[in-house]
């Protein structure tokens, strides 16, 4: 018989979960009873768990392996019936997403800090997502964060460390563990949702395809799926092999981490379509030969051609952006005659759309970009979705946005994020700006003239729920904007994100250069926060 110890412990008071779930630095996480007083937490948070299956895996960052092991005998302690693992401790984001559906689990843990980096002293995460797949809602992470500061146990199984490296099923006193592997399932769900004969039809004609997993999760799902499946080359598979630091660099999937893949794809000799992940496998790069997609215009233009996949042949029902995302994919809805929906940062605000039946496709402007098929954003989805569409088409990715503008205008977009900033220089920045929301309409800066400024609130139109506070957005007579947000991913400091856009119409002025084009509103932006003279920054650290 397996012993269940009882484990005396103090509340942590750092332990409120953000956007996607608690992340801190690595040593935070290390210290004596602060993973297991957030996995109990968990564990104390949900009802009717006894005899239930949880899915476990992660993004195989420092630290990953460790916390599996401690997720497992807490998991045996506190009743549940059987536990999927990832092998090694491997699972994306998107493909945990599925196993709580596919196998009608209770919920998942997905040990994951994204896009951050990983080390020793870099970040770490834990993430509940609940029985439809999806992060867990505000309702769900509020009552973790209640239990968080009046715990006073964990629960944990005496028994040595799980062998998570053979497939099988092994035994924690009553607790079945099922060791799977981690790609075959979400392989298989990619291939039921695209038409990979004719993709492997493109790639027949010598359409060279380059993928950068940023020695991250989607490495081996990359092998599996653009190398085995599609006949992609495997020497254009580039950074494969997960790293527990991820090879030293940064697994976010932006023009400044990617940077290697943006130039290989701008220069005379660049494959036909190149794309990147990120940690976990949710986020997606996308870019053609000498065009980079935006997000924002990739959600429009997977919207837009979505018809093209076998799994959306029927058409969409709708769709869901953030509202920091630029507004290009409303006018594919106004087009289309479906459904758009505005929603607070945070890919949990569209699961009630997505359950409901109101949306099939979601995206957000931080790379973002998923269906119906998952409760997560996915970024090897997006990739496959940019490659069925393609192999339809047989069009150059460029000719595609190019065409993609001309019918419905383009959305010149950036986003400037101000990283590690001292907490109380962006409150002053959020606050100044808060305060003055309701005297700034009618006023003109730089011959911009604001038409209208909010906080935005979201009320879900499913369930009635009300998100307040999600952010600031200055509207511009003309149809420009500029939203300003606090973002709830970092672990140190606070960053600051400036969202700025403007719509074009006329395609003689579509090639602009977005930075120039968005000149006046990157000036209105300075003039009503003054970043410069609060934070003595001359500039974002990173422009997206």
């Amino acid at each position: 018989m397996t012993a269940i110890e009882t484990i005396s412990i103090r509340p942590f008071e750092d332990q409120k979960p953000g956007t996607s779930g608690l992340r801190k630095k690595v040593p935070v996480f290390r210290q004596p009873g602060y993973t297991e007083a957030f996995i109990q937490a968990i564990f104390d948070s949900i009802e009717g768990h006894r005899g239930q299956t949880l899915v476990l895996g992660g993004d195989g960052r420092f630290y990953n392996r460790t916390v599996i092991q401690t997720v497992l005998r807490m998991a045996a302690a506190n009743g549940f019936g059987r536990v999927l693992v990832g092998r090694g401790g491997i699972l994306s984001t998107p493909a945990a997403s599925h196993l709580i559906r596919k196998h009608a689990a209770l919920g998942g843990i997905i040990l994951s800090a994204s896009h951050n980096p990983g080390g020793p002293n870099e970040d770490f995460g834990i993430k509940y997502n609940i029985g439809n797949g999806g992060p867990a809602p505000d309702n769900v992470t509020s009552a973790i964060y209640a239990r968080t500061q009046t715990i006073e146990r964990y629960l944990i199984a005496g028994s040595p460390d799980v062998d998570i490296d053979q497939l099988g099923t092994q035994q924690i006193g009553d607790m079945q563990i099922d060791v799977i592997d981690p790609v075959a399932d979400y392989a298989d769900l990619m291939q039921d949702l695209f038409d990979f004969d004719a993709i492997r039809a493109l790639i027949a004609t010598g359409f060279q395809i380059t993928f950068d997993a940023m020695h991250a999760v989607t490495g081996p799902y990359a092998k599996e799926i653009f190398v085995r499946r599609l006949g992609v080359d495997a020497d254009l598979i580039r950074n494969a092999e997960p790293s527990e630091t991820f090879g030293g660099h940064h697994p976010d999937p932006n023009l400044v981490h990617a940077a290697e893949l943006y130039q290989r794809m701008m220069s005379d000799d660049a494959p036909d379509f190149g794309a990147a992940s990120d940690g976990d496998g949710d986020r997606n790069l996308i870019i053609g030969k000498g065009i980079f997609v935006t997000p924002s215009d990739s959600l429009a233009i997977l919207a837009a051609n979505a018809h093209l996949a076998p799994a959306y042949r029927a058409g969409i029902v709708g769709i869901a952006r953030s509202m920091p995302t630029s507004q290009a994919a409303d006018r594919v809805a106004e087009a289309l005659g479906i459904e758009m929906h505005e929603t607070p940062t945070g890919w949990k605000y569209f699961g009630n759309l997505l359950d409901a039946g109101r949306v099939t496709l979601c995206g957000e402007e931080s790379a973002g970009t998923g269906s119906d098929h998952v409760r997560e954003k996915d970024g090897l989805w997006a990739v496959l979705l940019w490659l069925n569409i393609l192999a339809v088409r047989r069009q150059s990715v460029h000719d595609i946005v190019t065409e993609h503008w001309a019918r419905f205008g383009r959305t010149f977009y950036t986003r400037h994020d101000y990283e590690n900033l001292d907490a109380a220089a962006a409150a002053q920045i959020m606050d100044g700006l808060g305060n003055r929301l309701d005297s700034l309409a009618g006023q003109t800066l730089g011959g911009l003239t604001i038409q209208q400024a909010d906080s935005f609130t979201y009320r879900d139109p499913v369930d009635g729920s009300v998100a307040e506070n999600q952010g600031l957005r200055i509207f511009f007579a003309g149809g420009g904007r500029i939203v300003f947000r606090l973002s709830g991913t970092g672990t140190s400091g606070a960053t600051l994100r400036v969202y700025l856009e403007r719509h074009e119409a006329d395609p003689a002025n579509h090639d602009r250069d977005p930075q120039e084009a968005l000149a006046p509103l990157i000036e209105a932006a300075e003039s009503l926060t003054g970043i410069a003279t609060i934070t003595g920054r001359t500039a974002p650290d990173v422009v997206t």
